[in-house]
């Protein structure tokens, strides 16, 4: 039965996506150490080292479905080694002798490290997939927000107006350079592994480059320029560039969560009847996809530390530090297009409230304008100055909860410079976003 939630009967949905699961099941592994080993053979036998019809026995019988995954767990569990049953079951199965070709020259790591790589290799078209549709969901939101109004806000606090699509053009931004990261990194992640024992191919030096190089020209991989057992440097790239993902996926739905709160209620994720916040408060409409994507995002943030420490190691070979990969990046991965998954829904379906939003830009009475109106007295007495006059104004209109139109149309020094109607028409904060709507179109017309 399982017992991760990646797996859960209950949960997996939630944390994961069937698609990504298939990649990281364990007979998908077991296809791709058996595709090493064909590849390997094959590989060979184009330069006579195995006999032609010693590797089309072993590429005939090296699919999954032939082998006894019980006996190869028994062999594990006997031998404390992850191959060598494998290697006994795939060598009992050939006929002719041709048994006795495989496995030839290569070490464990060998095989175990080119078939995670085989699995990422599986699993990118996804996360592209995945990040297009992403791109496609945001640039649409934020062009159909590109002009409404809403209060911008840093630490926490309302800072000055800008528009819902600007938001939305940040995220975007984001997205985009990540699509660009993965698909930079590819050539550097997407590279086989084939160095014998300690890395130096001693066993068949002969033939030890070209044999290599037929080798991963077969698997579709890139050639190691030497033998990488102890440089996991690609992992921890790749594993970097996921967990950022994941970061920004935990970002835009722990933003729609702060956004949803009642008091502010300026979005609010998909929902449709049937749709249950609470098990005893019939009125709840809770953010619970957001709160899935934001558990995601901090589930998977160690992973990246993970991969840097998976990155020391000791000589030439040091299996303590490598078979953490086994555990992480399955784990990253299937998480990373959960939450993926998850905030494509929340963006396709977010529900948006423009009318709230210019509630709120009002909240302050004004208070959120008074750059605006610092700016435009300081081209009359100085910035500074004009930064003076505004601040005790501000901080008066705030403490005595006072309108602040009316403070300023009280304040000689104000009013010396600004009529009552330039006063009121700089407080309009929807002349205000600067060029919120500019960016929108730059972000949503531009390549990353």
């Amino acid at each position: 039965m399982p017992a991760h939630v990646i797996d859960s009967l209950f949960f997996r949905d939630l944390y994961g996506s069937a698609e990504m699961r298939a990649v990281f099941d364990d007979i998908n592994l077991l296809q791709k150490w058996l595709d090493y080993e064909a590849a390997l053979a094959r590989a060979e036998a184009a330069l006579g080292i195995v006999p032609p019809d010693a590797a089309e026995e072993i590429t005939r019988k090296a699919h999954a479905a032939l082998f006894n995954t019980d006996h190869i767990k028994q062999g594990v569990d006997k031998t404390v080694h992850p191959l060598v049953s494998l290697i006994w079951q795939l060598s009992e199965l050939c006929e002719g002798g041709a048994g006795g070709y495989v496995h030839w020259g290569p070490t464990t790591q060998d095989v175990m490290d080119t078939a995670l790589v085989l699995q990422i290799k599986e699993a990118y078209p996804i996360f592209e997939r995945a990040l297009d549709e992403l791109v496609m969901a945001l640039s649409a939101l934020a062009q159909t927000y590109r002009d409404t109004p809403m209060a911008g806000r840093t630490h926490g606090q309302q800072a000055l107006p800008i528009t819902f699509g600007f938001k939305v053009a940040v995220w975007l931004s984001e997205v985009k350079r990540h699509r660009a990261r993965l698909r930079d990194m590819k050539p550097r992640v997407l590279v086989g592994q084939f160095g014998g024992a300690v890395g130096t191919l001693a066993s068949i030096s002969e033939h030890g480059m070209e044999i290599n190089r037929r080798l991963m020209e077969e698997l579709e991989l890139g050639v190691p320029d030497i033998a990488w057992h102890t440089a996991r440097d690609r992992f921890a790239e790749f594993a970097g560039a996921v967990a950022m993902i994941v970061a920004t996926m935990g970002k835009i739905a722990h933003e729609v969560i702060d956004l949803q709160k009642t008091e502010f209620g300026e979005v609010e994720e998909p929902f449709e009847m049937g749709k249950v916040g609470s098990s005893t408060m019939p009125q709840k409409r809770n953010p619970m996809l957001c709160e899935a994507i934001l558990a995601l995002a901090r589930l998977t943030r160690h992973h990246a530390t993970t991969a840097i420490d998976a990155m020391l190691h000791e000589h030439e070979r040091d299996w303590s530090s490598f078979q953490m990969e086994w555990a992480y990046l399955p784990e990253l991965c299937i998480m990373a297009h959960g939450a993926m998954t998850l905030t494509l829904r929340v963006i396709s379906g977010l529900i948006v409230y423009p009318d709230n939003m210019m509630r709120n830009l009002q909240a302050g009475h004004g208070l959120l304008l008074a750059e605006r109106v610092m700016l435009t007295l300081g081209k009359h007495i100085g910035r500074q100055h004009a930064h003076d006059i505004i601040y005790e104004a501000a901080m008066k209109a705030f403490e005595e909860r006072t309108p602040f139109a009316a403070i300023l149309k009280d304040d000689p020094r104000v009013t010396a410079h600004l009529s009552p109607d330039t006063i009121d028409a700089l407080l309009d904060p929807v002349q205000y976003t600067g060029l919120s709507a500019a960016y929108v179109d730059r972000v949503v017309s531009g390549n990353e």
